[in-house]
């Protein structure tokens, strides 16, 4: 009798995907796990007037993520030159021990130091991004990294819903903190024992190569590059700028409701639900049908479905909208990070992803400050219905500026 062929045993690259996609999923669990109620922390450490409630919330929200904006190429070439897997150990440990002090925290200056002090020795997405990339083969750079999406839509599904659960059932905010600081933890844990990097040390670069200008100088000699640093901005600002408000928001639209918290943890949920689903399709499709292409499609589609969230009059017109977004913009960082990771030397990806994720946290530094202080001048439907017009703006920019690499080249 003969014996059943046993199923191919996953190989180096494949292996350690899934063990980073683990862990992409608990440590976007861990960013997101407060979104529901930052607003409602802050006004709990003694902030009491609406209008400083929203402009606290967008400064908190956008502090670290300045600060990971200046420390993210000298953490690239650091990556480059010492491993990729060492920086992602340092930046979970990192964000482990400033969570929990933020949940310590006596008042919102406390607040705001913790989250600067986190942004200066983190910086996950981009250490997670060059060692995957540097990993995978080429060819499947897309998918890859759709995955690792979709992974961390996973922790943006049950991290701000756990957070909202959890601190209505316990009655307290601080709690969530320490149990995301554990989850944290545990992802430095794992990457410590099951990934498995392959590092080989490279040769000293030259002296005006280490040079925060000369690696500057070096990056924007791969002109094709350049296009994507207003993209990862302008995608990144669009996603971030109303987000630390929206629970405000959703009280609005959940008027006379005891569940404030479990709401706007369901109106953030539903996004990554969506994402999950959606992020794996549409890497898999760049690889194939091109990622300017894709980036385009994402970026409409993602722009329509705001326009519903700034007019909705009841919460489950919102949540729904929330739905259709995470279905498009799901797709739209694996994208632009896998048509990064084919256009740079695999030597150079640290350093190219940590300018990349530069203008990422720059986005995410300015979205939430200028959404902050829009949404309290002007409003938060307002805000919500010129995010729609960025979208539209960014994926005009695609158009024109954007280009496959060569041998995936299918412009019309």
């Amino acid at each position: 009798m003969e014996r059943a062929h046993a199923a191919p045993a996953a190989s180096p690259w494949q292996r350690t995907l899934w063990v980073m996609c683990a862990v992409q999923g608990i440590m976007m669990m861990a960013f997101s796990s407060m979104s529901p109620f930052l607003p409602l922390y802050i006004e709990e450490l003694g902030v009491r007037d609406p209008r400083a409630v929203d402009l606290w919330a967008g400064v908190i929200a956008s502090s670290n993520f300045l600060i990971m904006a200046l420390v993210s190429p000298l953490w690239g070439a650091i990556a480059d030159r010492r491993g990729r897997k060492l920086m992602v150990l340092r930046t979970t440990v990192a964000i482990s021990f400033f969570t929990f002090v933020m949940g310590w925290v006596h008042n919102v200056w406390e607040l705001l130091g913790a989250r600067v002090l986190q942004g200066a020795f983190s910086g996950y997405s981009a250490s997670a991004t060059a060692l995957v990339a540097t990993v995978v083969p080429e060819e499947k750079l897309g998918t890859a990294l759709g995955w690792m999406q979709s992974s961390a839509m996973i922790g943006a599904l049950v991290g701000p819903l756990a957070g909202g659960l959890v601190s209505d059932h316990v009655h307290s905010y601080r709690v969530v903190f320490y149990l995301t600081s554990a989850f944290a933890m545990t992802a430095f844990l794992i990457t410590f024992f099951l990934v498995k990097e392959g590092f080989h040390k490279p040769a000293a670069a030259p002296a005006n190569k280490r040079s925060f200008i000369g690696q500057f100088r070096a990056v924007r000699a791969l002109k094709p590059v350049q296009a994507m640093f207003l993209v990862l901005f302008l995608a990144q600002f669009s996603v971030m700028n109303v987000q630390p408000v929206l629970p405000v928001y959703i009280k609005e639209l959940a008027a006379h409701s005891q569940h404030v918290a479990t709401y706007s943890g369901l109106a953030f949920a539903v996004t990554g639900l969506a994402g999950l689903v959606a992020a794996p399709i549409i890497g898999n499709r760049s690889d194939r049908l091109g990622y300017r292409r894709t980036l385009v499609i994402a970026m409409f589609g993602a722009g329509l479905f705001y326009i519903p969230q700034a007019l909705a009059q009841n919460i489950w017109v919102f949540i729904f909208s929330r739905f259709g977004l995470g279905l498009f913009v799901g797709g739209i960082l694996p994208t632009a990070n896998a048509l990064v990771g084919r256009l740079a030397p695999k030597d150079q990806r640290g350093q190219i992803y940590g300018f990349t994720s530069s203008s990422t946290f720059l986005g995410s530094f300015a979205g939430p400050l200028l959404g902050g202080f829009g949404s309290a001048l002007f409003g938060i439907r307002t805000m919500l219905g010129l995010t729609a017009a960025l979208y539209l703006l960014n994926m005009l920019w695609v158009y024109w500026k954007v280009q496959d690499p060569p041998a995936m080249d299918h412009t019309p």
